[in-house]
Parts: C-alpha cells; structure tokens; sequence
C-alpha cells in the first residue's frame, strides 16, 4: 500500500513574476487529493507574444487529474492571482474560495464568460477554516496595495503550511486591514512545516514603508498643480485611489476616473463595505463641461498598456478630454521589470505635449506592496517554519530568498515552475519535474504555447510574408505566368527592380525547367518554389520570408 505524502507544485508563479498557480497535494503517490491555490495572468508583449490578449498559466497536469481536485483558494485581487478565473474556470468546474472582495471581483469574472457566479463561495477570515478533501485552509489577513489580501494556512495530516501569498508589513494601510503580527504567531504556534512565501522585494534591504506616507504627499503636489491635473496608478490600489481623490478634493477639483479597471475596482469596494467615504466623482461626459484647472483625472495604464486610458490620453483624445501644456500628469506607481518602454513611449509622448510628467523616482508618490529583505526576515521569525519555499518571483529571487532562509538556520528550498516538492518527510525532496508552460488567450480562443500560432506570426513580423499563386494545367505543365504578392518585404530590391517582379522572374524559369513529375506533385512543387522566392529575397534584401504557395490545377473539359 502507497503511503501518504504532501505535495507542493507550482504551476506558475515561481521564476517569474505573475501567471501564479501553486498545487498541493496529499494522499497515497499519484492519488493525491488536490487544492489549487490562484490562477493568475500574465500580459502579452509585442516582441515575444504579438497580438495576444493574456497569457495563463499551463493547467493541463490539473486537469488531467480533475476527478482529485478538491477546490481553487484564491489570495487577493490582483489580476496574476485571479485574471484566469474567468477564462480557466469552464475547464476546472471547481468550487472557488475568496474573501468578500476578491469573492466580488472573481464573480465578475465568470459573469463576463458567462459562468454561474454562484461557484464562488465567500470565505470568512482566520481563525474560521474551510475542509477541502484532506486539507482545511484558512483565509489569515495580510496588508498589500489591494483590501482584503490573505495568506493562506493550510493544515493537513502531514502538518501546516502557511502560504504568504502577497503581503507586506504595513500598521496603516489607508484602505484594509494592518498587518496582525500576533494573529501570525497565533496561527503558527502549533509549528510550521513549511513556509512558502512572496520574493519579489527580497533585494531591497530597507524596511518597507506605509502606504499612510504617501497621502501627505500628494496633497501639495495637486494643489500646486495650474491646468488639467491627471493621475495614473494600479487600479487596484484602492486605498492609493481614495489618497489621490482626496488630494484632488482638496485642492477643490472635481474627480473623475476613467478606464474599466479603475471603475470596476471601486464599485466592488463601495458594494462590499471598504470605501465607505470616496470623494463624489463626476462621469467623462460632465468632467468635458468642467474647467481643467478645477477638474483631475484618475486613469488606468500606469503599466503602459497600448488600450488603457494613459496611453490614449498621450495619443491624442480619450472620452473628448485632451491634454495640452501646461497639465501634469502623475504616475503614482512602480514600473514593472518589461514595462519601461511602454511607460517610457507615454512620459515622451507626453512631454512632447508640454505636458509636465511626475513620477515616483523620489519615492514620494508610491510604495511598493510587498515585503522587503527586513519585512521577511520578521514572517521568517514570526511563524519559524521548518523549511521556506521562496515564490512570487523570478529564478534570481528565489536563489535569494533561499539564501536569506539559510543565513536565518532555516532550510530553503528554490523550486520553479513545474517541480514537484514532497514536504512529509524530515526534509524537503524533489519527487517529479512537471511540464509547464503558456497558455495564450488569442482573441476568443486559448491557444498553447507551443501550437505554432504565435511563432508564426512572429515570424511573419520578423521576415515579411510572400504568397505565390502557380497554375498546372491538365497535362502537368506549369503555365508559365506565375504571381507574387508581397507583405512586410520592400517592394523594390537594393537594384531599383521590383522585388516581386524578380522572384516572378525567377520562379518562371525555374518552373519551366521541371518535368510533369515533379509538376503533378502539390509537396515537391511548393517545395521548390518556397526555395526560389527564399533565395531571391535572400539575395537582393537579405530576409527568408515565409511563403504561401497556392497552387491551381486545371481539369480538361
């Protein structure tokens, strides 16, 4: 008879940050009953993934296990925890775990897919738990950049886990519950098997700081402001939206938010009971009345994305509003490691405007939400967990965080995407290294990763797309006038010639020379005229683009 064992499995969400997806396990090997802890997204960009709306992680290992999986806790708000409830959860059909206000913005999401809401289930906090097979998990607060975030203490025969999720330590969130360090040592006094805990500040080595410092701030900068005032930040970051609406009230302008986000994220705290005093804003319709010096904007795209009302404000018109010089636009937030040219292409786009662009380089305007170096060294103190598993990061923070457990005398473990740990014994062991990858949501459908579709279209970008059209009569024979339609490809050679017009030429030779065998064979003709148009195009604009042969057959009468 198998024993026993537990299991943890990152699906996504550990060597990267974002797309998180962590499995646990337990029960006799390979019968284990299954939790999955978030089911996040990640976003697309132009140069490695060209016209994909999101990406999500690979569940196929869940999914290929189904019948075992027992529920989905999710720990906070954010889109790389909850983004793939929505599109992932017509797969899953597994009851979903929350807090009121990620239980909101998660039933929204089945809504938008066409899900039953009624599949996520609101859970209470710590010390409440929830019985899921052959664990019971608790929702323990946590203070982050969104209300309502929650570590997760996860108890099964083999012992607790506590898995952090995002956090930070912060006494005065604005918005949301402080962080409760004798709720912590509460919940782990029973022992900790294992910590499994967010590493995304763990080389900044000073303490973190209250999201209560930034609000003092913004205040003199509003009221310093002549013009249009307008501001950009994580739209999640409720509490950072009421600091600025405040600043913006204060300084007697009107508000007004602008981006789906950013009106989502408020109607689901004003409907749950967290902001209960938010200044009144004006709709985009009456702020077009308003004189811009008595008026602030509140927007979504402080990440730089293409479609978000940043970005389309520094592109001309958004809702009838215009920048013009004279403005100031603030991006209260941080930059995202692969972001810094989309947020740059806005700042220059908006400088171009005469637009004054302010941002956070003096840490005066934004904090971040999770826990630097000190901050985790006193959650590694609080609940001295036997072994820490770092997460929420990327390879280099994750070796790190192993190394800050060490430094501590605890064991340390760096475990990426797709390797499986058993945590039952006396120390931690690599049992299995699972498949992980991508799956990309592309337009209305999810496509894999490795599908070819978007390394197609990747290629088409980098070397241009020749589509060929040949005709064969009935006797086999190439009629000589073949056709060449180019895109993304100059149009004339480094010669001043028509680069069509040269691999028509070529091709008519070539196709004049081959016999009917070669000719009646639809692969062995497309063969030999992909080659010719490849070697003209490598000849005169050094590029092998792909190439689409149609191919006609005329039928004798």
């Amino acid at each position: 008879m198998a024993r026993d064992r537990l299991i943890y499995l990152p699906l996504g969400g550990a060597g990267e940050i974002g797309m998180n997806a962590y499995v646990y396990g337990y029960g006799p090997e390979g019968k284990e009953r299954l939790i999955l802890v978030d089911l996040g997204i990640a976003f697309p960009d132009m140069d490695s993934t060209p016209g994909v709306d999101v990406i999500l992680p690979d569940i196929s290992w869940l999914l290929d296990r189904l019948d075992r999986v027992e529920a989905v806790f999710i720990t906070h708000g954010h889109e790389d925890h909850v983004g793939g409830v929505g599109h992932l959860f017509r797969k899953l059909k597994t009851p979903i775990h929350a807090r009121r206000f990620t239980a909101n913005l998660a039933r929204r999401k089945l809504v938008e897919k066409g899900q039953d809401p009624n599949n996520v289930i609101t859970a209470e906090a710590y010390p409440a738990m929830i019985d899921a097979g052959p664990f019971r998990v608790g929702f323990l607060p946590v203070s982050h950049s969104i209300p309502e975030s929650a570590a997760l203490v996860i108890d099964s025969p083999a012992g607790r886990i506590i898995h952090t999720g995002d956090f930070k330590i912060d006494p005065s969130p604005v918005v949301g519950e402080p962080f409760d360090a004798d709720l912590w040592a509460e919940a782990a006094k029973g022992g900790v098997r294992a910590l499994v805990c967010d590493s995304t500040n763990v080389f900044s080595k000073h303490e973190g700081r209250s999201e209560a410092e930034v609000a003092p701030n913004l205040k003199p900068l509003v009221a310093s402001a002549t013009g249009l005032f307008v501001a950009t930040t994580f739209a999640s970051n409720v509490a950072r939206l009421r600091s600025l609406a405040e600043a913006g009230e204060a300084a007697g302008r009107s508000i007004c938010l602008m981006g789906r986000a950013m009106r989502r994220m408020t109607e689901a705290a004003v409907e749950e009971g967290i902001l209960t005093d938010f200044p009144r804003t004006v709709s985009p319709e009456e702020a077009a009345d308003i004189p811009r010096e008595n008026l602030m904007l509140i927007v979504t795209g402080s990440q730089g994305e293409r479609r978000a009302a940043s970005a389309q404000l520094s592109r001309g018109k958004y809702f009838g509003m215009e920048l013009k010089e004279g403005d100031t636009f603030l991006f209260s937030s941080k930059t995202i490691p692969g972001n810094e040219k989309d947020v740059a292409r806005i700042m220059n786009n908006l400088s171009e405007m005469g637009v004054d662009v302010v941002t956070d380089a003096d840490g005066l305007y934004h904090v971040s939400g999770h826990a630097n170096r000190p901050d985790l060294e006193t959650v590694h103190r609080l609940t001295d967990p036997q072994v820490v598993i770092p997460m929420h990061g990327e390879h280099r923070h994750l070796r790190e965080h192993a190394k800050l457990a060490e430094s501590l005398g605890r064991v340390g473990v760096v475990a990426p995407n797709g390797t499986m740990l058993e945590l039952s014994g006396n120390a931690p062991k690599v049992v299995d290294h699972v498949e992980t990858g991508r799956t990309y949501v592309d337009g209305s459908t999810l496509v894999g990763q490795f599908d070819g579709v978007v390394r197609d279209r990747i290629r088409m970008a980098l070397n241009g797309l020749a589509v060929v059209a040949v005709m064969v009569d009935d006797d086999d024979e190439v009629l000589e006038d073949t056709w060449v339609d180019l895109r993304g490809l100059p149009e004339v050679a480094g010669n001043g010639a028509s680069l069509a017009d040269m691999m028509e030429e070529h091709l008519a030779g070539q196709l004049a020379r081959i016999d009917t065998r070669t000719a009646g064979d639809d692969e062995k003709l497309e063969d030999l005229i992909v080659k010719g148009v490849r070697k003209v195009a490598q000849d005169e604009v050094g590029k092998r683009p792909e190439v689409t042969v149609l191919i006609t057959r005329l039928a004798a009468e």
